[in-house]
């Protein structure tokens, strides 16, 4: 909360303009007009002045409405003969009215001081003798407006500027702040689309083989110890990828990774872990060389989560994988003979592999074909 300054207050305002008048009233300050058309005592200039003092209280949130009101006392003063605490008050007041009314007001307010100026001028061209008289009563009588209104609608003009500055940089925070938001909805989108893609795809893994493994009566000794290297190869993985996670949530900028990403030449660990879980594996595959990190990535995370979705929806069934290269596109393809991987057709993973697929430019088309089901990437590997 900011501390107002009392002598900013209205209500000082107005009394220190009226102590100011009555001590100039007191000791006849000789600008004090005397001999107007209707001449009275001192009480009744005092009155005059009191009343506009008390219209001064009305300077910030009613001063066009004041000045009006006060314009009938100023005809008394004028009447009396023009006081100069009247003059001050009034000049306070025009002062007030340019200032704190509104845009339309106060361009009223500047005409008629124009019109005041060149009226001036013209009756002191015909009402004095000679040219140097009517322009000293021009200079004498054309500052009591000019120079209130002209100090006005500069500080008027400071202040708009200084509340058009202060909406600028509210705005600049406002969109400061949105992209802050932003930045901070995509970095949770990637989080969990990696949460799901990598710790849950090695979870789901562990979990049916483990189930698998339990629903064994006298299995081959050699099927199990398969089943529990694949089961140790993906809690390995699901740590490393978690503790790379914690490092990059830890880290200063963000960018500083503590692990190589996956990529398609760990692709024989993936099908390995897909057949530990069921899964009657079939791989046709031509890694390209040299591909670019985002696609390389992202392939190995839609054959991963679609495996997985395989494995859960469709187990036993036989998958086939395919991974080629044509005409500086990659397309990857997963086709299962089962049925049940169309119980995931609107889930989390389908949502996360076409993502990651637009990501880099590229398209999912994922659904029922003549086998099974389907899912076909195809991200360009070149590209504007």
């Amino acid at each position: 909360m900011t501390w107002r300054r009392p002598w900013r207050s209205p209500v000082w305002h107005a009394v220190l303009t009226f102590g100011l008048g009555c001590v100039l009233f007191a000791v006849d300050f000789p600008l004090v007009g005397h001999g107007g058309l209707l001449p009275g005592p001192d009480w009744a200039r005092v009155l005059v002045l009191g009343g506009m003092s008390l219209l001064q209280l009305g300077r910030e949130r009613a001063a066009v409405p004041a000045l009006v009101a006060a314009l009938p006392l100023w005809a008394v003063d004028a009447a009396m003969g023009v006081s100069l605490p009247v003059l001050l008050v009034a000049g306070d007041q025009l002062y007030a009215a340019v200032l704190n009314g509104s845009r339309r007001s106060s361009q009223v307010l500047v005409v008629l001081a124009g019109v005041f100026m060149v009226g001036t001028l013209v009756a002191a061209l015909v009402l004095a003798d000679d040219l140097r008289t009517s322009l000293l009563i021009f200079l004498g009588v054309c500052p009591l407006p000019l120079v209130p209104v002209w100090w006005a609608l500069n500080v008027r003009q400071q202040r708009e500027i200084a509340e058009a500055e202060r909406a600028r940089a509210d705005q600049l925070a406002r969109i400061a702040e949105l992209d802050r938001e932003a930045a901070v909805n995509a970095e949770r989108a990637s989080m969990a689309r990696d949460l799901h893609d990598v710790i849950a795809g090695h979870l789901s893994a562990i979990a049916i083989q483990s189930e698998a493994l339990l629903s064994l009566q006298d299995g081959d000794p050699e099927t199990v110890r398969t089943v529990l290297r694949s089961v140790r190869e993906n809690s390995v993985a699901s740590l490393t990828e978690m503790r790379a996670m914690i490092g990059l949530l830890r880290a200063q900028d963000g960018h500083d990774e503590l692990t190589s990403p996956a990529r398609l030449r760990e692709l024989d660990r993936l099908l390995r872990s897909a057949r530990a879980s069921g899964l009657r594996v079939r791989a046709d595959t031509d890694v390209p060389a040299d591909l670019p990190a985002a696609v390389d990535l992202s392939a190995y995370r839609i054959l991963q989560e679609a495996l997985t979705n395989a494995a859960k929806h469709a187990p036993g069934a036989a998958a086939d994988v395919s991974v080629r290269q044509a005409d500086r596109t990659l397309v990857v393809q997963v086709v299962n003979d089962g049925a049940g991987g169309a119980l995931n057709a609107s889930g989390t993973g389908l949502i996360t592999m076409t993502e990651r697929a637009q990501a880099v430019g590229g398209v999912l088309l994922a659904g029922p074909c003549e086998r099974g089901w389907r899912v076909r990437a195809e991200l360009p590997v070149e590209g504007e």
